[in-house]
């Protein structure tokens, strides 16, 4: 009877590690063809961005990259992990190494002029990244992607936010984002110019501090009508001049500022910034964090039948238009117009033209692209994506923000608390326990 049980116990180890051997290899066959990956960063730096998947959906041919260095170095690992996402998001990618040092002649050739850079080719289109990170990589790819080069035109010499100034009302960080895409911006003093140039994508408006002379709106004004592109930033205060195209839009800003008690929930004391929540629609903020606009103007439906309008970004409920100061305790007085929310904050409006389809926003507020604002929240690849729809039919595509990496491991009281039980109690008292249940079995064992 000893002898038949130890048998049998040896048989049960056998097929044990026989199915265990088989399970280890069943797993490595299905983790080979079939990817599944948890980004548990702070800053998702595993993850790609939104603007980059969104970039990826619109490439319509392969991209190969032919990476200058030795693939056995640990920069070539990282740079394999980086373009197994973009192929994990659908991307046609094809990726080789050169190692410079034996052949010099194909790097010359490609003008490589030092180790680790990349070239990247898009069809008939090539380009040279120093440094390969998902920020180089999608700006190269959506210039290379783009068959022409958009002219965004800034109407400046009213006091306007200035395209290069460094003031933190003024854009120019937002007019670098906009060159690293590959659009090409210039500025118009309609006092010097006195037509907007015909080859214009888009012509960009923001309040002036000065008023505009007749004539110059009048320019404004036929250019909407020859179906040209506008984005037009209208905070809140007079219109200096422009009050002409806003009636040729039939634009009717609700009166105040938009006041926002939902920001409280992001710690923001200050109740004139507007919120937008993140995922609120499905194309726009689809993927990005919450859009504050500090000090905003909402908008009444526009029921022009010119235009088809569509309002996508709006406030959520415990929002309106304020017409008195905001200071203390503010509370919405109806019987002064003061509507609630949701409000738009944006108008849409779009409508057939000989060339595709003419496009014009109108928002209530410049400052969230500001020098200030633009790194809030999903303000600035909220505006990139502006700038997409109404430059090109297509949809939306930016650069994303570099990722900032993890420094510590941050944990909250509780879950501190629960991790010490789990690893100075429950563990040890889990394996002492094993043990002793696989000692009991044994003796029971003759």
């Amino acid at each position: 009877m000893g002898t038949y049980a130890r048998l049998n116990r040896r048989l049960a180890d056998g097929v044990f590690f026989l199915l265990l051997t088989i399970i280890l290899l069943l797993a490595g066959w299905l983790s080979a063809r079939w990817e599944r990956v948890w980004d548990w960063t702070t800053s998702a730096r595993n993850t790609l961005h939104p603007a980059t998947l969104d970039l990826i959906a619109t490439l319509d041919q392969p991209v190969q990259i032919t990476l200058f260095m030795n693939r056995h170095q640990s920069q070539a690992r990282w740079i394999e992990s980086l373009l197994a996402r973009y192929r994990a998001a659908g991307l046609r990618l094809v990726s080789r190494y050169v190692d410079p040092q034996i052949a010099p002649d194909q790097a010359r050739a490609a003008g490589i002029s030092q180790p680790g850079q990349a070239l990247i080719a898009y069809g008939n289109r090539r380009e040279v990244l120093n440094q390969l990170n998902e920020s180089s990589l999608t700006a190269a790819l959506a210039r290379l992607s783009r068959r022409r080069k958009p002219w965004i035109v800034f109407l400046e010499g009213h006091g306007e936010r200035r395209l290069e100034g460094a003031a933190p009302g003024d854009l120019s960080r937002f007019a670098q984002h906009l060159r690293e895409q590959g659009y090409r911006l210039q500025t118009l003093d309609l006092l010097e110019q006195q037509q907007i140039p015909d080859n214009t994508d888009l012509l960009v408006l923001s309040m002036p501090f000065i008023s505009l002379f007749p004539g110059e709106a009048e320019q404004l004004i036929e250019y909407v009508k020859a179906g040209g592109n506008l984005l037009w930033f209208m905070d809140p205060g007079p219109l200096n001049g422009l009050e002409p195209l806003a009636d040729f839009l039939g634009i009717h800003p609700l009166p105040g500022i938009l006041v926002d008690a939902n920001v409280r929930r992001l710690n923001i004391e200050d109740p004139s910034i507007a919120l937008i929540p993140a995922d609120s629609d499905p194309h726009w903020t689809q993927g990005l964090g919450p859009v504050l606009l500090p000090g905003t103007r909402a908008y009444r439906p526009l029921a022009d039948p010119r235009w088809e309008v569509e309002t996508p970004l709006k406030t959520l409920e415990n929002s309106w238009n304020e017409t008195g100061p905001i200071q203390g305790v503010v509370r919405r007085d109806a019987e002064k117009g003061e509507e609630p929310g949701p409000l738009a904050v944006a108008l849409f409006l779009h409508r057939p033209r000989d060339r595709g389809e003419q496009r014009l926003v109108l928002l209530g507020d410049g400052d969230f692209l500001s020098n200030a604002s633009l790194s809030q929240g999903g303000n600035g690849t909220l505006g990139l994506r502006l700038v997409r729809w109404l430059t090109t039919p297509e949809g939306a595509e930016i650069a994303p923000r570099k990722a900032v990496e993890d420094r510590a491991l941050q944990l909250t009281d509780t879950a501190r608390i629960f991790l010490g039980i789990g690893a100075l109690v429950v563990l040890p008292l889990l394996f002492a326990s094993l043990g002793l249940l696989i000692r009991w079995r044994r003796r029971r064992i003759p």
